[in-house]
C-alpha cells in the first residue's frame, strides 16, 4: 500500500461530508474507467435499486483496483455520476461499506440526464496511486 495524504479540509475550506478535498501519493498511478452496475456476463444488477447498482459498482471497481495491484485504500479519487441525486445516500452506503472514514478520497458527484442503458442509476470512476511495480 502506498503512503496517501490526506486532507479533509484545507483552511478556509468548508469540509466535506464523506469525502477529502485533497489527496495526494507518490507511485504508479491507476485510472479505472466508469463502472456500472454490470455483472461479468454484461447483465444489470439491482434494475431500479440504488443500493444493489451501487453495491455492484464498487465490486467492479475492487476488482478493477485488484488487476492494477491496487485497493480502495490506494483510491486518491471517486467521480460519482447518477441519474438522481436521490440516489446519493444508496452509493454512500455502498462505499462506506468498502472504504473506512480514514481513506476516503477527494469526491465529485454529477446529476447526469441518462447512463448508457436505461436501466442504470449509477457510474463510478476511480483514480488510484500505488506504489507497486506494474
Amino acid at each position: 500500500m502506498t503512503s496517501l495524504t490526506r486532507i479533509p479540509a484545507p483552511e478556509g475550506v468548508a469540509p466535506g461530508r464523506g469525502y477529502h478535498h485533497v489527496v495526494w501519493g507518490t507511485g504508479r498511478f491507476v485510472a479505472i474507467s466508469g463502472q456500472c452496475a454490470l455483472d461479468e456476463k454484461g447483465d444489470v444488477v439491482g434494475e431500479g435499486d440504488a443500493r444493489a447498482q451501487a453495491d455492484q459498482v464498487f465490486e467492479n471497481l475492487r476488482r478493477c483496483l485488484a488487476a492494477a495491484g491496487a485497493t480502495f485504500e490506494d483510491v486518491v479519487k471517486l467521480t460519482y455520476f447518477v441519474t438522481d441525486v436521490a440516489h446519493l445516500p444508496a452509493v454512500r452506503a455502498a462505499r462506506d461499506a468498502v472504504i473506512g472514514p480514514d481513506q476516503l478520497p477527494a469526491s465529485s458527484a454529477v446529476q447526469v440526464s441518462a447512463l448508457f442503458r436505461p436501466e442504470l442509476l449509477v457510474e463510478i470512476e476511480a483514480f488510484a496511486v500505488t506504489d507497486q511495480a506494474s
